[in-house]
């Protein structure tokens, strides 16, 4: 069996981050969550074991996570866009549980995410909180 490719693995983020923005606004169990994408003709062509991973992984961890993030940012946390709160959640989770994923790869996976569903200038607050989250969580993004 072929694992799936990196477009199924970049169309998991984004699956992952349109559930956390849900989870965001209605606090519904991740597993609904998973079964309503699961439903869905649209999501069929992507690594449904990783979206599942992150997805339960950011919800579980949303707290540690929020305090991973918290002295990286200029505001507080509920001050944050959603979108771009979801993003960072997401990429601190991949960051700090997701080590096959390379960091750089999650950093420029997150700043499209946010360019594509956030704020005009969102992309540019999550990368400048992204580079200084990854040195302090991987070891080889301190050498960069």
């Amino acid at each position: 069996m072929n694992k799936p490719g990196q477009g199924a693995r970049r169309r998991a983020r984004r699956a992952a981050l349109q559930g956390l923005y849900q989870w965001q606004a209605t606090r519904q169990p991740a597993s609904e969550i998973i079964t309503q994408f699961e439903d869905e003709k649209a999501h069929e062509n992507l690594d449904r074991e990783y979206f599942s991973r992150i997805l339960n992984g950011v919800i579980e961890n949303v707290e540690s996570l929020d305090e991973t993030l918290t002295p990286f940012l200029d505001r507080p946390l509920r001050q944050v866009d959603p979108i771009e709160r979801a993003v960072l959640r997401l990429a601190a989770f991949e960051l700090s549980h997701c080590d096959e994923v390379p960091w750089r790869v999650v950093i420029d996976e997150s700043i499209e995410l946010s360019h594509a569903f956030g704020a005009e200038q969102g992309h540019r607050f999550v990368n400048g909180v992204l580079d200084k989250l990854a040195p302090a969580l991987r070891a080889d993004a301190k050498s960069r």
